[in-house]
């Protein structure tokens, strides 16, 4: 079978050692016999291809050689379609359970409500909540603007499925189930893409699918879990993008006599890449992140940057001689636009319902408390935005207020402090030895997955630094993104299930890892230099260990995932085995 772990791929970007040119000492030594490493060719390098099974795969299976390119062709969606099938399965199966507005289901499912069905949140009388579950006709929406400190479009979306599905706990549940589902797809794609395996895009896709966290925050009225969405989203449109302006590229530059494919300084430096609606969707994107949640933003910047530096690695890989003088010219201000305007645009449009209903929380403030402003030029509704939003801003940065289930940043990958959403507890439970029953909804990921996530970052950023490979420095900036400013607020009350922004970005990691564990086919991928053939039982050897291993570290997170189902979905179980479950102190 040919390869798919992530070393496959050789010599992406130009300066990468797997893939420079020899040096002049090399050029001498031929003389003597010295025969250098394969090199990987331009084109490869720029647009590298999928890797695909070896015929010992189809022929172990008795699959004619037709029907073997058939299913390769349908793994690319079926394997993904396939995967996320299943962790549709699971987060729609009893999605109205627990029946109760839990945690800061409180907040978002009546915000969501008011907002559309009247263009804005209302202010909600205390103790509502048990109304709302009984007979939630009978409750009205106020008509008095209520003080919100999150933009709208997570509560469009959460008032979405109360449209459809009523103001009840399924109601106000389903489009985030919804967007946890397809986000598994964009993963096992995103993932394909990546490794250029559909193996290990499907391998990724699962270990999401499978993630305590995701899985909790798919199933809770919550915002953070459709931040995560738009950010996956953005992220996979930027990859695509990548390897569109690649292409272009690689489409551009000479071909020899020989018919290979040539760097070209000059058309490095000034080929212009064209039309880019990718990076145009990413900006969309990310504009509803951050109208979603304001750490959008962070994701915002840190992305803009990652996309600007894959334009260099790739005019330097095509052969460009200065490729961030060639960057800042042909590629920094068209990057710029795209994004950055077109996301401050999604933004401001996210609030039109405020807007126009003039009825809004601080929507009159610029024609009262606001009048002989310095910027009464601009209307009146921008300053009335504005304003609103430094009150958002003040109140976001002075939320220090304890909270049982707070935690620090520091501690989120390690799963020190996870937070409980829901607890019941039931008497005359004959199953238990202290006769009650418990039933909880822990917001924790799964933790066999996180802990080896902390070694697959270390991998990942090692693999970054030293063998200069774009996608563990992609995945890097995923979890920094999402990770790295609660940094700045730790004295803010913060939670770790704000780290489900970067969930997908830890699964990617831990694929990564797992795909090198695995390893390269023997005779192929980036160890093919050091001897190993289709020949060599070593390299056999070593490739059976390494998937035996990875198997068994897959078949593992998914018993723990199992192993914890009855605290993910708030499954009443024996008090003592709710206790077995409380691996750390911390969890309690």
């Amino acid at each position: 079978m040919t390869s798919t772990a992530p070393e496959t791929q050789r010599g992406q970007d130009a300066g990468d050692p797997l893939g420079e040119q020899p040096t002049s000492w090399q050029r001498r030594l031929r003389r003597f016999g010295h025969v250098p490493r394969p090199e990987t060719p331009l084109r490869d390098r720029l647009d590298p291809p999928y890797t695909r099974p070896g015929w010992q795969v189809w022929s172990v299976l008795a699959i004619p050689p037709h029907v073997a390119e058939r299913l390769v062709r349908w793994s690319a969606w079926g394997g993904p379609l396939l995967v996320t099938l299943v962790a549709g399965l699971l987060r729609f199966w009893r999605l109205d359970q627990p029946n109760a507005v839990i945690f800061d289901e409180t907040y978002y499912a009546k915000d969501a409500w008011a907002l559309v069905n009247q263009g804005y949140e209302g202010s909600w009388p205390k103790d509502v909540d048990k109304l709302i579950l009984k007979d939630p006709s009978s409750v009205p929406i106020p008509t008095d603007p209520g003080y919100v400190v999150h933009p709208p479009v997570g509560k469009w979306i959460i008032g979405f499925g109360e449209q459809l599905f009523g103001f009840t706990p399924f109601g106000w549940r389903f489009m985030v189930a919804v967007l946890g589902t397809i986000s598994v797809l964009l993963l096992c794609r995103i993932g394909r893409r990546l490794f250029r395996s559909t193996f290990l895009g499907c391998l990724a896709g699962l270990l999401l699918a499978v993630d305590g966290l995701h899985f909790v925050m798919s199933r809770t009225a919550l915002l953070d879990l459709i931040v995560m969405f738009f950010v996956l989203a953005a992220f996979g449109c930027l990859v695509v993008d990548r390897d569109r302006s690649r292409r272009r590229l690689a489409d551009a530059l000479p071909v020899d006599e020989e018919g290979v494919l040539r760097p070209d300084a000059r058309i490095a430096e000034t080929l212009r890449l064209g039309w880019r609606p990718w990076r145009l969707g990413a900006g969309v994107m990310l504009g509803l992140a951050f109208a979603t949640k304001w750490n959008g933003l962070y994701v915002l910047a840190a992305f803009g940057l990652m996309t600007v530096l894959w334009d260099v690695g790739a005019r330097r890989t095509a052969g460009a001689a200065r490729p961030y003088m060639a960057v800042l010219r042909r590629d920094l201000t068209p990057a710029f636009l795209s994004t950055v305007p077109v996301a401050i645009v999604t933004y401001i449009v996210s609030w039109t319902g405020w807007i126009v209903t003039d009825k809004g929380y601080y929507r009159n403030w610029a024609a009262t408390e606001g009048k002989g402003s310095p910027w009464s030029w601009l209307p009146d509704w921008l300053r009335s935005l504005w304003h609103y939003e430094t009150q958002v801003y003040d109140f976001h940065v002075g939320l220090t207020s304890g909270h049982t289930y707070e935690s620090n940043p520091w501690s989120w990958l390690v799963l020190g402090r996870p937070v409980s959403y829901f607890y019941e507890e039931q008497a005359g439970c004959k199953e238990s030895s202290t006769g009650k029953c418990a039933a909880e909804v822990l917001a924790i990921g799964t933790p066999l997955l996180w802990w080896l996530a902390c070694f697959a970052l270390a991998y990942v950023v090692w693999r970054w630094l030293f063998r200069r490979d774009w996608r563990a420095g992609a995945i890097a900036c995923g979890v920094a993104a999402g990770w790295v400013p609660w940094f700045f607020y730790q004295e803010r009350t913060i939670f770790l299930f704000y780290a489900v922004v970067f969930v997908p970005f830890l699964c990617l990691a831990v694929t990564m890892l797992l795909g090198a564990i695995v390893g390269p086919a023997a005779g192929t991928g980036a160890r093919a230099d050091l001897g190993l053939t289709s020949k060599d039982p070593t390299g056999e050897r070593r490739r059976t260990l390494g998937a035996i291993a990875a198997g068994v570290l897959v078949l593992l997170i998914i018993w723990n995932f199992i192993y914890f189902w009855p605290l993910y979905t708030g499954t009443s179980i024996p008090e003592d085995l709710w206790r077995d479950r409380m691996w750390l102190d911390t969890w309690v």
